[in-house]
Parts: structure tokens; sequence; C-alpha cells
């Protein structure tokens, strides 16, 4: 079968792979990471993902991952297996966690004996502090001044 992400090694990263199984640094799961590398090197063994697999006893799609991760990320992210962290904006600002916060310190609408999430972003949207909000971020909003 032809394979998609073809792991290539060049000789400081086979002696670093090396060095990581030899000398047992870092984690067991980073000395097999380096294990299938080594193995699935093109220019060294060439091992099939499934002889790989039963070698070091994981599953092929572990394998496949490894090669694919070396492919599109490189050696380190690969040997590593560090995933990139992805920040996202903030729904709610300072000023408005504090308008929520203190809607939900205060008494609750008639009919309602206390605030739920979904009533504190329904309120919330009504009162233009957003224009439009989750009951999840509600909570996240007040499970920081728990």
């Amino acid at each position: 079968m032809h394979k998609k992400y073809i792991v290539r090694l060049t000789e400081e990263e086979r002696h670093q792979c090396a060095s990581v199984v030899d000398k047992l640094k870092g984690t067991s799961q980073k000395g097999k990471r380096a294990n299938i590398l080594l193995k699935a090197d093109s220019d060294g063994p060439a091992w099939t993902d499934q002889q790989i697999a039963d070698a070091f006893r994981c599953r092929r799609q572990t394998v496949e991952n490894a090669r694919k991760k070396f492919v599109l990320e490189g050696f380190q992210q690969a040997l590593e297996h560090k995933t990139p962290k992805i920040s996202r904006p903030t729904a709610l600002d300072g000023k408005q966690e504090a308008q929520i916060i203190a809607m939900r310190l205060g008494e609750p609408p008639k009919g309602y004996g206390k605030w739920t999430l979904r009533l504190l972003a329904r309120k919330a949207v009504e009162l233009e502090i957003v224009a439009s909000i989750s009951h999840e971020t509600v909570r996240l909003a007040l499970k920081k001044t728990a």
C-alpha cells in the first residue's frame, strides 16, 4: 500500500531519536514515538505500520498519526507531541462580566425564585449588555467569581 506520509529522517534526527531511546530521555511516550519514527524511516528500516504497531505494542493508527505529524508539523512536534495552543478571543470583556455578575447578585425578575443561567443570558441580551450570549458563557463568567 502506498503511504501518504513518508518519513525521511536526517542523520541528526536519527541520532536524536536514538539518543532518546538509548538514554531513556523523556517520557515513555516520547521513547515510543522516537522508536516509531526510527522504524518508519524510509531511508532506514522502512517497516510497515502494522509491523511497527506490533513491535511497540500500539495501534496502527498511532503509527499513522506519528507519520502524519512528522510530515505536516515537523520532527520536534512529532517527537514531543506538542499541540499548538489555539487562543480564542473572549466572548465577554471585564465590564460585561461585571454587569452580569451584578445582575446575578440582584433580585430575580418577578415570577422567578432565583436566577438561572439561561435567564441571565436572556436578560443580558434584553438589556443590551451583549448582542448575543450562550448560557454556557454566563456559567464560565460566574465560575470565575465563585
